[in-house]
């Protein structure tokens, strides 16, 4: 696997990363394999652990009063991490789970603290991550709250062409807040009653 090659693709699409800087990056980090359905946080538990998505895909997740729902998605070329433990020191009120075998750089917040205060060029490429991440959450929540439910899958969509071949039904239903039913409904209008 040429992880340099994959860091030249990441850094095109935020901000590209010296060679320097790569090698000492790809020191600090490891290449992991995960499978699907394996959760590698849980609420309550701290996270130093971030993953930069190789191959595969993953979600964020609560469990409220029994139910799972949904928080957001990571794909190729992304970035998870339980976002408030990781960079607050805190217990993670999320879960996150890999949905489908997954391929992943995993790294350290000591890594992107020590990089950041190294490598400015590291520093801009974490920036561009977190504001990335911070505006698909002002997206999402925005058509949650100004959407209806139809728009709201067909703005996912949008964003995530295959995301149905990917991601089950009942995780998109609830990221989208909305009932398997509801979701079955919008995916197929001809059903209606």
């Amino acid at each position: 696997m040429d992880v340099e090659k994959i860091l030249n693709e990441i850094g095109k699409i935020y901000s590209p990363l010296s060679n320097e800087c790569q090698q000492e990056f790809i020191v600090s980090s490891k290449i992991s394999t995960f499978k699907r359905g394996e959760v590698v946080v849980r609420e309550g538990q701290f996270s130093e652990k971030a993953y930069l998505i190789i191959k595969g895909c993953s979600r964020a997740y609560y469990l409220k009063d029994g139910k799972d729902i949904s928080d957001w998605f990571t794909f190729e070329n992304e970035i998870m991490a339980s976002i408030v433990s990781f960079f607050n020191k805190v217990p993670s009120p999320h879960y996150v789970e890999f949905v489908e075998d997954s391929i992943v750089i995993e790294f350290s917040k000591d890594t992107i603290d020590s990089l950041s205060n190294k490598y400015h060029d590291f520093e801009r490429f974490i920036s561009k991550v977190v504001t990335q991440t911070m505006l698909g959450l002002c997206e999402r929540l925005y058509t949650i709250q100004f959407n209806k439910a139809g728009e709201r899958y067909q703005h996912l969509l949008s964003i995530y062409p295959n995301i149905t071949n990917r991601i089950p039904l009942t995780h998109i239903a609830s990221y989208l807040g909305i009932t398997l039913e509801t979701l079955s409904r919008i995916r197929n209008p001809k059903n209606r009653i």
